[in-house]
């Protein structure tokens, strides 16, 4: 359910900026660099924080797997990798 609040007022710079009243900016973790949608509706400004993933967490994610499935089963050969892709090429292309 949404989680309504008192409402603040702000105002716009000569630059076209706005502060974001420092309860909102605590309670919503906005700090400095942090990247917002804006959408304009009728006559509604709606600014969403958005959620980018940690594209460097994401890939030591994926390092790690590599390294503990190279622990497992060894090195893999590119000529191995090179036709692990053609057979997913095939079946993606499906029967001829």
């Amino acid at each position: 359910m949404a989680e309504y609040e008192n409402p603040d007022v702000t105002v716009v710079s000569s630059k076209g900026q706005v502060v974001i009243p420092l309860a909102i900016r605590r309670k919503l973790g906005i700090g400095p660099k942090t990247k917002l949608l804006v959408y304009g509706y009728d006559n509604v400004v709606i600014m969403k924080k958005l959620e980018i993933p940690d594209v460097v967490k994401e890939l030591e994610g994926i390092y790690d797997r590599i390294g503990s499935a190279i622990s497992k089963y060894g090195e893999i050969s590119d000529a191995e990798i090179e036709a692990v892709i053609q057979e997913y090429r095939r079946r993606k292309k499906g029967p001829s």
